[in-house]
């Protein structure tokens, strides 16, 4: 049988790309083709910009109702079973899922749906008196016109919502560059979508090989009609997409990597600190732009600590089916981890957990000690199932640990002083959002419309801006003048 092919999605309808083009795509465990793609060319990537235009005339005008109902019926479709089949699928196909992380994509775009559904109570103006006597300002959240996304693949469901959603809500129209990695996940989003009522053209999904990419992207963001670009990925990447973007001064929200601090203090519940360390450094096999990468911990519970970490680290096991992890996204990721390994062994740091080999893609839960702060895995977000541990004397040492990189996605603090947690919160800056003892994997979902999180990087490798209702609208300003005749300079 030959494996299920992957078409443009393009104006309600899907197609194949207009010049025959295509890819395989593979199983990053298996690295069996699991699906074909198109791969879209010029001409497919102006006939979305185009859809989606004629789309916003009417979009942008539809009823807040409309749109909200929309979201919740798709939360109701994605519930069924017909749905439910055809999305684990995808998702075990194409980025090698684990039964956890097909729970966890599900989780999370439902909740998505949900609250984005009711971000509508977010679209709202004002009305106030005008600085001239007698007149009235009124002021309304509008569309900004199409908006250019580009979803990740290590949740594809999830993210691909997100990337659409808070746009769409908003009144905006959507061009989604998919990853090449997982271009059907991505598209059963938008065929859910259409089938929930959302109008054709409103919401447009194009893949790409992994080698169109920089050209379609150029040529999308040149685009007149496309007003925003949103991207989920790599820093080294949104560097390439923010030098686009500034060349025809269109903005950009980026949410990109993490190399997420923990403090563990000396009164902290240890066994607690060590199970929600664990969870969010493994989870996914580490990639998750959330996931805990640097346990800083004072020196008088490290030996507690560090044993409640080998043990959860040293129990779990990655690899295929029926294991709790899954491979890593690439054989090249695997062994870039392997290579960060191998560097901070050679200059004195010890694998307490970990045997510094890769299988393929998969490669086992690590935890490194004896880590300087100018060794690769320390300072650079490694999307692998470790943690590098370090103790330290002092609070003050910690904070200061914790602020050294260029990330600043997300932190955690444990300790039993509930003063003393907040007043170290706002000391450490590496974390755009703060949990007090709890995990890392963790976001207020419904913060500024953004049922997927409220992740926001404060600039540099993590990215800025974040998936929020004022990120996709403007405040447009109505001035009406006051009814009497008025004195206009130069004129009598």
């Amino acid at each position: 049988m030959a494996p299920p092919f992957t078409g443009l999605f393009i104006n309600g309808q899907l197609r194949p790309a207009s010049d025959g083009g295509l890819y395989e795509v593979h199983n990053p465990y298996t690295r069996e083709v699991v699906g074909t793609a198109a791969a879209a060319s010029k001409q497919d990537a102006q006939d979305a910009i185009e859809a989606a235009t004629r789309a916003f005339q009417t979009w942008e005008q539809s009823p807040l109702s409309v749109r909200r109902d929309v979201f919740l019926k798709t939360s109701d479709l994605l519930a069924t079973d017909a749905w439910r089949k055809k999305v684990t699928e995808a998702l075990r196909e194409e980025v090698s899922a684990t039964d956890y992380m097909v729970f966890f994509n599900f989780w999370l775009g439902d909740n998505g749906l949900r609250v984005d559904a009711g971000a509508i109570n977010q679209l709202k103006g004002e009305t106030f008196p005008s600085i001239l006597p007698g007149g009235q300002v009124t002021t309304q959240r509008r569309a900004m016109g199409v908006i250019y996304s580009i979803a990740p693949w290590n949740a594809p469901l999830p993210l691909t919502i997100r990337a659409v959603t808070v746009p769409i809500i908003c009144g905006n129209t959507v061009v989604l560059k998919t990853s090449e990695s997982s271009p059907r996940s991505s598209t059963l989003v938008a065929e859910l979508l259409k089938e929930a009522g959302l109008p054709d053209g409103v919401l447009n999904v194009i893949s790409t090989r992994r080698s169109d990419s920089p050209a379609r992207t150029a040529e999308i963001i040149a685009h007149p009609a496309v007003r925003k670009v949103t991207f989920t990925g790599s820093s080294a990447v949104a560097k390439l997409i923010a030098a686009e973007a500034a060349k025809h001064l269109k903005p950009c929200v980026f949410e990109l990597g993490g190399k997420a601090p923990v403090v563990v203090l000396e009164d902290a519940d240890i066994e607690r600190a060590a199970r929600a360390i664990a969870s969010s450094a493994l989870m996914n096999s580490g990639q998750i732009c959330m996931s805990t990468e640097r346990v800083i911990v004072q020196r008088s519970v490290a030996p507690a600590l560090t044993e409640a970490l080998r043990k959860h680290f040293g129990s779990t096991k990655a690899g295929g089916p029926g294991q709790i992890l899954s491979a890593l996204f690439t054989e090249a990721s695997a062994q870039r981890f392997v290579d960060m390994l191998q560097d901070a062994v050679s200059r004195g740091a010890k694998v307490l957990v970990g045997d510094q080999k890769r299988v393929g893609g998969v490669v086992q839960p690590h935890i490194v000690t004896n880590v300087t702060t100018d060794m690769r895995i320390w300072s650079e977000e490694t999307f692998a199932p470790n943690i590098v541990l370090l103790p330290v004397g002092s609070v003050d040492e910690a904070v200061a640990l914790a602020n050294q990189s260029e990330y600043s996605l997300m932190a955690a603090v444990w300790t039993r002083d509930v003063y003393n947690a907040y007043e170290i919160a706002a000391r450490i800056h590496s974390g755009g959002s703060m949990n007090i003892n709890g995990p890392t994997i963790h976001t207020e979902m419904g913060m500024a419309g953004s049922g997927v999180g409220s992740l926001k990087g404060l600039g540099g490798a993590s990215g800025y801006g974040h998936f929020g209702i004022e990120e996709f609208t403007y405040v447009r300003v109505i001035t009406l003048h006051p009814k009497e005749p008025q004195q206009y300079p130069l004129v009598k």
